[in-house]
This record gives structure tokens, sequence and C-alpha cells, in this order.
């Protein structure tokens, strides 16, 4: 699916460091110790400590104490290890923790109580929170996790959506970012800019870089991603293919004095946004509008509602995805640019032509189709909100490779088990939940095929006995539909005896009702009375 988040790693944690700077210009920060002690990879222990103060030596202050800020390194396999962090003693000390799991909360807390423990020397507790947790068999979400007296956690679920106050990054940003510079810096990464994110509090602006990224979902940036910036990698600033970028207010002056061209700059201390574009303009008006209207609303600011917000947007602009779907029997599905880009609006035309040159839907649209063409399915976040109705159309294709594939498998999935398919489970669900929505199409086809293989006879239409596209059957028709079955189905032996069809039951015949009194004539009105007006006295 293009996701940078690395599967199954073995540890929770790779190596965890205590770093020190002496705070004098010119002088490298040092690793003072480190966990496991057996750790050999010497290009991460030089270059970890290089992040753990990604700001100027001359900004070095108390006030940077205590924050937690979060770099990333990106493996041979362009999956990215997290180092979490948090500043100390001064800003003079920094203690991480490197993983592959996004856990930050998590380690954020974790942070803190081994920072406590080296202030105060507790060597053995220091010892075995990190033996406890490197040994540790990586839960699976929802676990709750005893490391120690002091340490308890509960594993994160990082496949839902981020909320708030519960994920810190979505929680700064949101706190930190007016909502129409949220809309532009989203509008940005659509278009695969060059984004600059600076300011002064470490915390904030890792945390704002994370938080804009993941509105993106169910895609993920693709470009260079760095949200805190070191000052040996400034040159990056200058690179001349899309980046995120976070940066320490203590560079900015460097950064300005830089070359730089077409770039996008948000200034959260500020909260102003400078760019050349007018990418916001370039999304239809009328996503952009609802987009904007849903973040305004008191109730997206607790729970999921920023981010599902996000997510309504995502479907809207992208959800059609399915009718590009071509499938042809025997063929592996592929995916028709032309189909997407023209089937829509013309305001959505001209976003989509942009769109299928974006690397993060290409990736997106890769993933889907493994998935599809593997057998092996997919359901998240995304998929259902495409599944509420009201951005997939008719999916055409998108029904006809649904039974195809599930009166068989076809040759697509020859060994594929059709009952045991995820996929298979997750588009036929698709399909029901669009006919709840009310599209005759499918409903009428889904209910004629679910009849049939439960006995009910067709004959009186494919939603039942009044021939209405989605009806239940009725009480006579469900009786005929049973007889039919009865007469249908093989003899079954019921205690050494052929079982009989039983006759239903005559009816008794209905006694005739009596004569109906004839009416008496109705009188004459005279002009100018009321017809049932009484004399109340």
């Amino acid at each position: 699916m293009g996701s940078r988040i690395k599967e199954s790693p073995q540890s929770t944690f790779e190596v965890y460091v205590e770093v020190t700077h002496p705070g004098t210009v010119g002088t490298d920060p040092e690793v003072r110790r480190r966990f496991p002690e057996d750790y050999i990879d010497q290009e991460t222990l030089q270059t970890v400590p290089k992040f753990c103060f990604p700001f100027s030596a001359d900004s070095l202050s108390v006030s940077q104490v205590g924050q937690n800020f979060t770099f990333v390194l990106t493996d041979i396999e362009s999956k990215q290890r997290f180092g979490f962090c948090r500043l100390s003693s001064g800003a003079h000390s920094c203690y991480c923790i490197l993983s592959y799991l996004p856990w930050f909360e998590v380690f954020y807390k974790l942070l803190n109580i081994l920072a406590d423990y080296s202030v105060k020397a507790q060597e053995s507790q220091w010892r075995e929170l990190l033996e406890s947790l490197h040994t540790l068999t990586v839960p699976d979400p929802g676990v709750p996790v005893h490391l120690s007296v002091h340490s308890y956690f509960t594993v994160p679920d990082t496949r839902g959506l981020p909320s708030i106050p519960e994920n810190r990054n979505l929680t700064e940003y949101f706190v930190a970012v007016d909502v129409n510079n949220m809309l532009h810096l989203y509008a940005s990464m659509l278009y695969e800019r060059r984004i600059l994110i600076c300011c002064s509090k470490l915390s904030t602006l890792t945390a704002c870089v994370h938080g804009s990224a993941a509105m993106l979902y169910p895609m993920y940036w693709q470009h260079v991603y760095i949200p805190v910036l070191p000052q040996h990698l400034i040159d990056y600033c200058c690179a001349p293919m899309p980046y995120l970028i976070g940066v320490h207010s203590s560079l900015m002056e460097k950064v300005r004095g830089m070359a730089l061209d077409d770039v996008v700059v948000l200034n959260v201390d500020t909260n102003t946004l400078e760019t050349p574009f007018d990418d916001l303009q370039g999304l239809p008006n009328d996503v952009v509008s609802s987009l904007k209207n849903r973040l305004k609303k008191v109730s997206t600011t607790t729970g999921d509602g920023v981010a599902r917000a996000f997510l309504k947007t995502q479907a809207a602009l992208f959800g059609s995805y399915r009718n590009a779907l071509q499938f042809e029997p025997g063929e592996p599905i592929t995916f028709s640019e032309e189909t997407f880009v023209t089937h829509r609006s013309s305001a959505m035309k001209q976003f989509l032509q942009n769109a299928i040159q974006l690397q993060l839907f290409k990736q997106f649209i890769d993933g889907r189709l493994d998935l599809l063409n593997a057998g092996e399915g997919f359901s998240d976040d995304f998929e259902e909100e495409i599944n509420m109705g009201e951005y997939a159309g008719s999916d055409k294709t998108y029904h006809q490779w649904l039974f195809t594939v599930k009166k068989g498998g076809g040759a697509i999935f020859n060994t594929v088990r059709t009952k045991a398919n995820p996929a298979m489970k997750t588009v036929y669900k698709f399909a029901k939940d669009h006919a709840k929505m009310g599209i005759k199409e499918v409903k009428s086809r889904l209910k004629q095929k679910e009849l049939t293989e439960n006995g009910y006879s067709s004959a009186a239409g494919p939603g039942g006995g009044d021939g209405t596209a989605g009806s239940p059957p009725s009480t006579t028709d469900r009786k005929e539909a049973s007889h039919t079955w009865d007469d249908r189905r093989p003899i079954t032996v019921h205690f050494g005896q052929p079982r009989p069809l039983r006759e239903p039951p005559p009816r008794p015949p209905r006694p005739p009702r009596p004569p109906r009194p004839p009416r008496p004539p109705s009188p004459k009105l005279q002009r100018g009375t009321r017809p049932g007006r009484r004399e109340l006295f």
C-alpha cells in the first residue's frame, strides 16, 4: 500500500542511547552509554547523536528541557525507524530510543521514566526496564504490558484513525495550526510540493509534521521525509525533489539565505503559511467547503473527528478508483487511468489529471492491485468510507469482479478458496452496503442471488413477491418458495422412512357478510347553510 511502516519487527526497539552535548559551537554530541551494550551498528551510533540536537548550539537553553520529539531514519527497504527523544539537563543531554514501532505516546512515557532513573542513578531499575522491553515479543494491539513496578502501558492500535487527545501528534497539530493553514498544507501535500515546517518548540514541530502527513491516509508521503532536520543536513532544503521537512526556528535564518525556489513554508510560531502556489483552488470547491465545515465544527475537536474529516475528503477525491478497475476473465485486474479521469465532473477531472501523476497515488493503486490479484483482500477505514455509497457511484466493473469471484473464483483465483478469501468478503460486504444505501441495480442482483441460493423462487421478480428491487419476499412468496424447494431437494430419510411432503391445510370458508341496510337519501341543503353544523343550545 506504500506504507513506510515495517510489518512485524523482530523487537520492540533496536537500541537505546544517552547522548551528551558539551554546548560549545563546533563540538559534536557523543554517546555516553547504550543498551544493549553489544550493539555494533557504528553507522547508526554515529548518525543518531546528530539528530538528538537538531538546533543551533547558540540556542541551547533551559526552555528545551523535558521536550519530547521524534526524528526518522530510513532503512535500505525504505522503512522508517523512529528516534524517540527526550531532552534533559539544560538541553545538554538527550535520551533516545530507536524503534520501527510508531508508538509515540508509549515511548515518550518510557523515556520519562528512564530519564528519571538516570538522574537518580537507579542503575538496577534502569537496566531492568530496558531488558524487559527489549526481550518482549511485540504484542498485538490492545494487549496490556507490565515491564516493572512503575511502567505499564497498553499496546496502541496504529491501524485505526488517530484521535484527540489520545494522539499527541494530531492534538498538537490541530491546536497549533488553524483550519485555513491546515487546508492549504493538505493541498500542497496532495500536489507533492517542497514543504518546510518551522517552529521553536521541537515537540510541536515534529508533531505537526507527523500529524499533517497522517491526514493523507490511506496514502503515504513517498518522498524525502525529515520531521526534524539536523544541522549537517541543511542542504536538503535545496533538494530539487518534493520533500516534507521540519526545521527548528534557530536554523531558519540559514535556510532563508539559501536558494529556495517554489517552497511552501509553514511557520507554526506565527501560524502563517507562505506559498507561491494556489493549490487549494486546484481542489474541487465542494470538497474543500465540506472539509472546512467539518473541521470548524466543535464536535471534531475530540475523538477521531479531525482525522475522519480528512478521510471523507480523501474518499471524495479518490474513492472512485474502483470504477477504473478493469476486469477480464482469466486476466489480472488492472487500473485504467483514462477511465478514472474521464468519468468525473469537469472540476474533478482537472484535479484527477494531476492526481494520476502523484507518487503517493501510484503507490496506493499498486498496493490495491497487488492485494486484489493475490486474493489477499483488504479492509480498512478508507474502504469503509467508500462503502457508504456517497463517492463510488455504481462501480459496475467492481460489481462484475465481485460476482465472478463469488461464483467460484474464475481463472484469476484458481488457487484461492472462495469462502476463505478476505478480499471477496470485503467486496461482497461493499456491494451489500451499497444495496442498503438504495442502489437499485446492486440491490436487485444481490437479492435475487440470495433468494436463488436459499431456494426461493425468483419468478416473482428480483426483489421478492411484488417485484420491487430489494424488498423482502411476502409471506405467500415464502410459502411458495419453501414448497418449491421441498420439491427440488433430495428425499431426506427420517427414522428410516422417506419423509412425505406436507400439504398445506385447506382454509375454512369465510362466512357471508350480512346485507348492508340502505342509506337514507341526503337532505337538500338550502342556499347559505353549512353542512354538518349543529346547534349547541
